[in-house]
């Protein structure tokens, strides 16, 4: 059975399962979700938690054993498995699915993994997991959610902000809900409860959001200039390789090429995106960049990156993170941009006769 992390409290009021696979790279959803099924356990009785961390020497027949003893004189256990690489092994694979396929109704076994690819969801062990107990997925939150979870979160301390603030608020927390978390409860012990001053906020909110190369190239892609020009001028300082950054442009640019010609010849550009191996949040950034850009704004761009890669090398005068930005917004604008041309030769002065 699956569950999505909000339907996670309405399922634990109304029932508890036997097992819980709790898997995904947001680490304080995760935390969150177990620490949501670990007091759901104690309320109903789970007295004792034993604790085991599948590193690497881990005794599988330990998990077999801690499933099969009852906890100390007899009352219901919770037991608590992490895996930290989120592979098992073969000893680890034949464990799960014992104990997948022998739930007890005195104990609870609760799995914490990390972010699993498709063959990993797809094993024999990790489908018996999920087809007898119970699967939560915990991902990052887009930034179109953000503004919603932080609401939330300030509606449990009683607060309310102005979606303006919100706003403000997800730009400074984007990718870093550990700290954004911690920026919100700091809200909660400075200011009082009700409407909260969007001043007020903005002096008391650190700036705490995390990027990355992936996130910068869903932006320029989607066309979103604001939201590219932030990434860039927050991976600068972090000492984000700019090799990287331009290897994603690179790649980005001759993906977009690819699905212009092919929309040229009259694919369609959702097809001609799938062609090009764009998946995910990229695909729909991906074909709105082909609804925006043209093919000759999209060479101009590619002829472009031999001069950023060479000052990025330190050949050439100029910024290569100046020019990354003037990149990043020719590609957001709906109509082209012309990219920064050399600066003319000064004329001479005239003589005087």
């Amino acid at each position: 059975m699956e569950l999505r992390l909000n339907q996670l409290a309405a399922h634990l009021a109304r029932t508890l399962a036997p097992l819980y696979v709790v898997h995904g790279d947001e680490p304080l959803l995760a935390m969150e979700a177990g620490d949501a099924i670990r007091a759901a356990a104690r309320r109903a009785g789970c007295e004792e938690r034993e604790i085991l961390v599948a590193e690497a020497g881990f005794r599988w027949d330990a998990l077999i054993a801690a499933s099969a003893n009852l906890g100390l004189f007899g009352a219901r256990k919770l037991v608590d498995l992490r895996i930290p690489s989120g592979k098992p092994g073969a000893d680890g694979a034949r464990a799960l699915e014992y104990c997948a396929s022998h739930p007890s109704a005195e104990q609870i076994l609760l799995v914490t993994l990390p972010r699993l690819d498709r063959a990993t969801q797809g094993s024999a062990w990790f489908s018996g997991l999920s087809a007898e107990g119970v699967s939560i997925a915990v991902t990052p939150l887009a930034a179109e959610e953000l503004p919603a979870w932080i609401a939330g979160r300030l509606a449990h301390q009683k607060q309310r902000v102005a979606s303006e603030t919100l706003a403000f608020l997800a730009q400074r927390c984007e990718g870093n809900l550990l700290a954004a978390r911690q920026e919100i409860e700091k809200l909660g012990l400075l200011l009082p409860e009700g409407d909260l001053d969007a001043d007020i906020v903005e002096r008391a909110v650190t700036d705490v959001a995390r990027y990355d190369v992936f996130q910068l190239s869903e932006a320029w892609l989607a066309g979103d200039a604001a939201r590219a020009l932030r990434i860039v001028a927050a991976l600068e300082p972090e000492g984000e390789g700019i090799q990287l950054l331009l290897w994603q442009l690179s790649e980005d640019l001759h993906a977009l090429a690819f699905v212009l010609e092919a929309a040229a010849a009259g694919q369609p550009v959702a097809v001609a995106t799938r062609n090009a191996r764009v998946w995910g949040k990229r695909q729909a950034a991906m074909e709105r960049a082909a609804r925006r850009l043209d093919s000759d704004t999209v060479a101009s761009l590619i002829a472009a990156l031999a001069r950023l890669d060479a000052l990025s090398k330190g050949i050439g005068r100029g910024s290569v993170w100046d020019e990354l930005r003037a990149t990043a917004l020719t590609m957001t604008c709906s109509r082209a941009l012309p990219l920064p041309a050399p600066a003319p030769l000064p004329l001479p002065s005239p003589t005087s006769r």
